[in-house]
């Protein structure tokens, strides 16, 4: 990385797990003390990743998915037309760009402007990875689904295969005005995902640091939270 940059305090690992950190930790020279390598590293816990089981995901069983399973019977109720299909970078590339800069627009409109404040900081960077998803759609192996209204697309959710068992959720954003969408395109999402790699697990990633997501998330009864750390040089 320091090839890369110009200067070496700009490199950096994010996304690390913790069986990775060990990895990082027992592969230093062995000549090398634990006290040493901390000078040269710093080691910082980042948010949790949150985990789900699958089939739960999928059956949406008992009392604690009760609201669940009550907005996705209102949105098949309410639009009864609606049209899922497997998301083409090239077909749908510009109605996704448009659906994502209306979910920004209504996403800001709600929010307090303390909290809009923070979230635009992060919106130049997230619309940037939307970008290169669907430019390298394909090279990257990955998987999504979009979802049409009277003939507008309404939702679109993209993942891919990270190890054996699990699966990720990439990002799914949703039209605020449809309700029970999000919920929706997300079991079926969860579905696809369990046909097409046999997984038994989905990992949704982080809530971003935002209270709302994070009671979003925690409302799917994780099955288990993951902590994330990033390696800096000092």
């Amino acid at each position: 990385m320091n090839k890369n940059n110009s200067s070496p305090y700009y490199s950096r690992i994010d996304y690390v797990q913790a069986s990775m950190l060990e990895e990082f930790v027992q592969n230093t020279d062995e000549a090398q003390s634990m006290f040493e390598m901390l000078e040269s590293y710093l080691v910082e816990k980042k948010l949790v990743d949150y985990v789900y089981e699958v089939d739960a995901l999928i059956d949406l069983r008992g009392n604690s998915y009760h609201t669940k399973r009550t907005e996705i019977n209102k949105f098949m109720k309410s639009y009864p037309d609606y049209v899922i299909e497997q998301l083409d970078s090239i077909k749908h590339k510009d109605e996704i760009t448009h659906l994502f800069n209306k979910w920004v627009s209504d996403r800001v409109r709600y929010m307090p402007k303390e909290e809009a404040e923070h979230f635009l900081e992060g919106i130049h960077q997230e619309r940037h990875a939307v970008k290169q998803m669907l430019k390298y759609y394909e090279e990257l192996s990955l998987i999504g689904l979009v979802i049409y209204i009277n003939g507008e697309l309404k939702g679109f959710t993209v993942g891919e295969r990270i190890n054996q068992d699990t699966a990720t959720v990439i990002i799914e954003k949703t039209d605020f005005e449809i309700l029970g969408c999000a919920q929706f395109i997300f079991r079926e999402f969860s579905k696809m995902l369990k046909e097409h790699y046999n997984i038994t697990y989905i990992n949704v990633g982080d809530d971003m640091g935002f209270e709302n997501l994070r009671k979003v998330k925690m409302s799917y009864r994780p099955f288990k939270l993951v902590p994330k750390y990033t390696i800096y040089q000092k």
